[in-house]
Parts: structure tokens; C-alpha cells; sequence
């Protein structure tokens, strides 16, 4: 039998171990997470927003259960091998990458730490992932690599300007994606009866030799090969085209946000946000090596009228009724 005065004691002495109890509990885990920016926040900003809101709506809350470790390269691609020497020192959970040359120096310096492209060129070309149904490793994600990108940007160019036949193209070698898609555009210009004419830009310092070349060999029109460093120097790509008038068409959105003419491409804010959802299924356990790499899904045609007008264009309503945005 058990008396009152032991009954009190063994409730008194639950009451006083129960905090105890709870306080010795393991605390719920929170991840780390690499994330390797090729600019600075500033002009990454609606990106990392995208990837942010992504892991909010999956319950990840910065501070809370996840830390994402930043390192921006501000277009300097040398930077990453250190970046990402720094982030395998932390032990990051996963790293998250925009871009090929930032994926290819993540890999290089881990094979087992899980990477995650939020957006990257040809991966299976590039030696990234061994196949897009199973890449095979420890990097996986999203591949904007589709051929028929580059033809249907100089087809709408080619729509706007209708006697373009010579085509300046903005390209930076450093990038290994470059060759592929300098491939996929001279087959397009064929078709097209275009001229391309190569203008390669590795640094910051031969911006004012690639716009004295594009001057001297007066093209009428120009386009960029998606690169994360030019999109870095967007406004003065666009200042360029300004004070040339020349009409230009880019794979990226934020260039027309800053004045250019046009851009086609996919969403890269919609890539970004999706790339959350690998973060999760990997910080769940699932491998990289199962996870199939995506290709997007949604593209964005985006046009500036007040540009137009500037340079003396009419877009044609064969094309402003594809647009997925206008800026008047």
C-alpha cells in the first residue's frame, strides 16, 4: 500500500523533474545552409527572396530551425574555390549554387557534401551529373540547358529588327557554358541568314574593349550568352546600349528592369523558389544521386516600351501580344 505522505512526495518530485526533463530533451536540429551568390545581395535580391519565400512555405525559418551561410563573388569567379572551402570547414548540410562555374568549384572541393543548383547551364556537359534522370553524386537541381533558347531569342530580335543581318554577341569565355550555347546560337543564325560576331568580356576591365569593338564594327543589333558576371554589370551593358542605340535583346529580366529592350528566358525567381524544395527533400534524407535534375518549366518574355520609343522601334504586335510583362 501507498500512503498519502509517499503519494504527495512522488507528485512533488514530478512537478520539480518535469522542467528538468523537458530542458534535457535534444533541442530540434537546425540546418546549415551554403549558399554561393555570383554578385552581391543587391542584385541577387529577388532571387534569395524567391529561394527564402521557397523555404519559408516548407516550414524553414532563418534563426530558427536554418542558417544560410552567404558568400557573394561579386563576378569574380575565383573566388568560389575559397567560398566553398570556407562552407565545407562549417559543415553546411547543403550548398546551394547559381550558376556553372560556382556548381563545378562546389564539387571540386566535395564529393560528399550535397549541392543543389538553383540554376545551371548544361550540368550533364559540364561533368555535374552523371545523367538528369540520376545524376549519380552529390549535385543536383535545376539545368536551364534547352537548344532552342537561343533560336527563339534571335528570332524575336530578328522580328523587331527585320533587316538584321549582322549580330553582335556579348560573351564571357571564363564560363564554361558559353561553348554550348555559342553552339545552339550559330545554328539558329544560320537558319536566320545572321552574321554573329563574338565580343568576349572575362573582366571588369574589357568592358570599354568589347563597346569600342561593337562600335567599330557597327552591328545592328547585339544580344549576350547567359553569364552570371554580365548580368552582374547589367547597367552598364544597357548604359552601352543606350548611347549606341542599339536594340538588344537578353536572357535575363533585370535587364530590361534597368532599360534594355528585351529579355527572354525562364523564371529564374520561379527556379530559385523550386530550388528550396531539393533543400528539403535532401535535409529529409533523400540522396542528391536520386534526385532527377529539372529544366524549367516557365519563360517570361519581357518588354520595355519606353526603350523602344528611344530608339525609334515599334514592336510589332506579334510580339508584344507574347509578352509576359511590359514596362511602359
Amino acid at each position: 500500500m501507498i500512503t498519502r505522505r509517499e503519494l504527495m512526495k512522488n507528485a512533488v518530485a514530478a512537478v520539480v523533474a518535469g522542467p528538468l526533463a523537458a530542458t534535457a530533451q535534444p533541442a530540434s536540429k537546425v540546418w546549415r545552409i551554403g549558399y554561393l551568390g555570383n554578385s552581391s545581395p543587391s542584385l541577387e535580391s529577388s532571387l534569395v527572396e524567391a529561394f527564402r519565400r521557397g523555404l519559408r512555405e516548407l516550414g524553414y525559418v532563418e534563426g530558427q530551425n536554418i542558417i544560410i551561410e552567404y558568400r557573394w563573388a561579386e563576378g569574380k569567379y575565383d573566388r568560389f574555390p575559397r567560398f566553398v572551402a570556407e562552407l565545407v570547414r562549417l559543415r553546411v548540410d547543403v550548398i546551394v549554387t547559381a550558376g556553372t562555374p560556382a556548381t563545378l568549384a562546389a564539387k571540386q572541393a566535395s564529393t560528399t557534401t550535397p549541392i543543389v543548383m538553383a540554376v545551371a547551364g548544361d550540368a550533364l556537359g559540364a561533368g555535374l551529373v552523371s545523367s538528369l534522370a540520376r545524376p549519380g553524386g552529390n549535385v543536383t537541381g535545376l539545368s536551364t540547358l534547352l537548344p532552342e533558347l537561343e533560336g527563339k531569342r534571335l528570332q524575336l530580335v530578328k522580328q523587331v529588327v527585320p533587316k538584321l543581318t549582322h549580330l553582335a554577341v556579348l560573351t564571357n569565355p571564363g564560363n564554361p557554358f558559353t561553348t554550348i550555347n555559342w553552339r545552339d546560337m550559330q545554328i539558329a543564325a544560320q537558319a536566320l541568314h545572321i552574321k554573329l560576331q563574338p565580343v568576349e568580356v572575362r573582366e571588369p576591365e574589357d568592358f570599354d574593349r568589347a563597346f569600342a569593338t561593337m562600335a567599330r564594327e557597327r552591328p545592328e543589333a547585339f544580344t549576350i550568352i547567359g553569364d552570371r558576371f554580365l548580368l552582374t554589370h547589367r547597367k552598364r551593358i544597357v548604359e552601352f546600349a543606350a548611347k549606341s542605340r542599339l536594340p538588344a535583346i537578353y536572357p535575363y529580366g533585370e535587364f530590361v528592369q534597368d532599360g534594355g529592350l528585351m529579355a527572354y528566358g525562364p523564371s529564374y525567381p520561379a527556379m530559385f523558389q523550386r530550388a528550396a524544395v531539393y533543400v528539403d527533400k535532401i535535409l529529409k534524407g533523400v540522396k542528391p544521386a536520386d534526385l532527377p535534375v529539372e529544366q524549367p518549366t516557365k519563360f517570361e518574355l519581357v518588354i520595355n516600351l519606353k526603350t523602344a520609343k528611344a530608339l525609334g522601334l515599334t514592336i510589332p504586335q506579334s510580339v508584344l501580344g507574347r509578352a509576359d510583362q511590359v514596362i511602359e
